[in-house]
């Protein structure tokens, strides 16, 4: 088994080696978990809603008369018209996802890898494994079968339902391809420079093209856009002979950028290790406590600091907001996207939020600081970033789409407020009840295991999704007064959740416990 920096010829381990490697690995993992039944439950739901979403909504489009059946032949037709922009949507979430995390989710921690070195094929394949444990990833798997089971005409679903699995997983061997050429760039000198110049170059002509009305011609005019029109049509084997190359070819060239970035030092995390900072003079808030402000900065310092997190954070806040800017949607579409993003970033760490502190957790707890201080600081931290993510995937919906009427505005108002509450004192709850020890110092890794992200992420997703479908219905009644007469109920809801969380925390065996687990003393 070679070391992820050991130098030497490309095919000195082969893809079996490689393969072989990744089971050892993944069994590894798997001894891991610790509420095994619960974890095929999870599974088996996730295969369950997978199949629901890609054959239920088949004929919708086509059944009963009204105003409901009309809104959804209305709706058929629209995704119809735009099923290939959301083939090259999947592939740019997937791009900036994989990014953003610096070539994709890591089989071993830093820390494992020393005493149990991997290859770098077994690292790539290990991140294609792992794809499919992200909310986002998932997300837009449902949202493709859901869509094209709604548009497909009849006797065309299965061939169809075959084009989309395989273009996902040919858009995530691309966007893992390209993931890894960045992070090797990121990795040279000046490197970040460079990839913040591309970057930034990129969303210029996003924008120019946006302002100038051409950004959705050119979105139509990929190929991604034929793939889309064959996989309704007879010639979806062409179109599925196509994707499946594309993958395979995109998998397996993927190996060469990730043996050259694996090779190289990660100098952005290194600066964020060793890098000085001045000491700052305190806070002097006007309307807070002097501990509490001071707590304030020391965890959005944790934040901003970690390379993973700030990526993060600025993927899901930039991601599916240029999804809603380049592919027009209706705001009852709309109104779902802040709880998806608010969950996306309560995944970031909030799902185990004291993981922020690591092997300062006890110097934290050392503290002269009331409990109760500590955690206000961090439960107003995590909802800053839900808060900060969420609301630029609001606007920049609203640039694309347009301003919504006076209901709808406050439906989504309403909508947005609640998801951010209750996502809050869900990721609060588990923070408490299940804290984990992770090393969050590289942008590959997770607050949790993988199959414990997958979980959370389901209920997240789950959760935000109801919730947001029952406020687009009130919506739909076009009383106004509706959304802001039932969002309270939820709210005092999610208040007591997170009030039981607080109370919890407070308990000093409980406090204890989370310390030496998050510190693993």
């Amino acid at each position: 088994m070679r070391s992820s920096t050991e130098t030497g010829r490309p095919s000195s381990q082969t893809w079996l080696d490689a393969a072989a490697d990744l089971g050892h690995v993944l069994r590894f993992r798997g001894r891991t978990v610790r509420r095994r039944r619960a974890a095929t439950a999870a599974l088996v739901g996730v295969l369950g809603l997978t199949v629901l979403l890609a054959a239920s909504p088949a004929g919708w489009d086509e059944q009963g008369s009204g105003v409901l059946a009309t809104l959804v032949r209305d709706l058929a037709d629209g995704l119809r018209a735009n099923l290939g922009l959301g083939y090259a949507s999947c592939l740019l979430l997937g791009i900036g996802a994989s990014m953003g995390a610096g070539g994709g989710r890591e089989l071993l921690s830093r820390s494992e890898l020393a005493i149990h070195p991997v290859g770098p094929r077994t690292e790539h394949l290990g991140a294609l494994a792992l794809s499919p444990v992200n909310l986002a990833w998932l997300i837009q798997l449902w949202g493709l079968l859901a869509i094209t089971a709604l548009v497909a005409p009849p006797g065309r679903l299965p061939g169809a339902q075959v084009v989309v699995v395989l273009w996902v997983l040919a858009a995530t061997a691309i966007a893992q391809l390209v993931g890894w050429g960045v992070e090797g760039v990121r990795r040279l000198e000046h490197g970040v420079g460079a990839v913040r110049l591309g970057l930034g170059l990129v969303a210029a002509a996003v924008v120019a093209l946006q302002l100038s009305g051409r950004l959705v011609d050119v979105g139509r005019a990929l190929p991604t856009t034929w793939l889309a029109e064959a996989s309704l049509t007879q010639e979806w084997e062409a179109a599925a002979v196509a994707a499946a190359l594309v993958a395979v070819a995109a998998g397996w060239l993927g190996a060469w950028p990730a043996r050259w970035a694996l090779g190289l030092p990660p100098r952005e995390e290194l600066k964020a290790d060793s890098g000085v900072h001045e000491a700052r003079h305190a806070p002097r808030p006007r309307l807070l406590s002097p501990e509490l402000a001071l707590l304030l900065r020391l965890d959005r310092g944790s934040v901003w600091r970690s390379v993973g997190m700030r990526r993060g954070l600025i993927v899901l806040g930039l991601g599916p907001g240029l999804i809603a800017l380049v592919t027009p949607m209706q705001w009852g579409t709309v109104l779902m996207l802040p709880g998806l993003a608010a969950s996306g970033a309560a995944l970031l760490f909030g799902v185990n939020a004291w993981c922020l502190d690591g092997r300062g957790m006890v110097w934290r707890e050392s503290l002269p600081v009331p409990a109760g201080v500590t955690w206000a600081a961090r439960a107003w931290v995590t909802g800053e970033c839900m808060v900060v993510v969420s609301g630029i995937t609001v606007v920049l919906a609203a640039v694309g789409t347009g301003l919504p009427s006076p209901a709808m505005g406050i439906a989504v108002t309403a909508c947005w407020l609640v998801v951010l509450v209750q996502v809050l004192a869900v990721t609060m709850s588990w923070s408490v009840r299940n804290p984990f020890s992770v090393d969050l110092s590289s942008p590959r890794a997770t607050p949790a295991p993988h199959a414990v992200m997958a979980g959370y992420a389901g209920r997240l997703s789950a959760s935000t999704t109801m919730t947001s479908l029952f406020f687009g219905g009130l919506a739909a009644t076009g009383i106004w007064w509706l959304p802001l007469a039932v969002a309270p109920v939820f709210l005092l809801w999610s208040g007591l959740r997170l009030r039981r969380a607080r109370t919890r925390w407070l308990s000093p065996p409980v406090r204890a416990r989370i310390a030496l687990t998050v510190a693993a003393v």
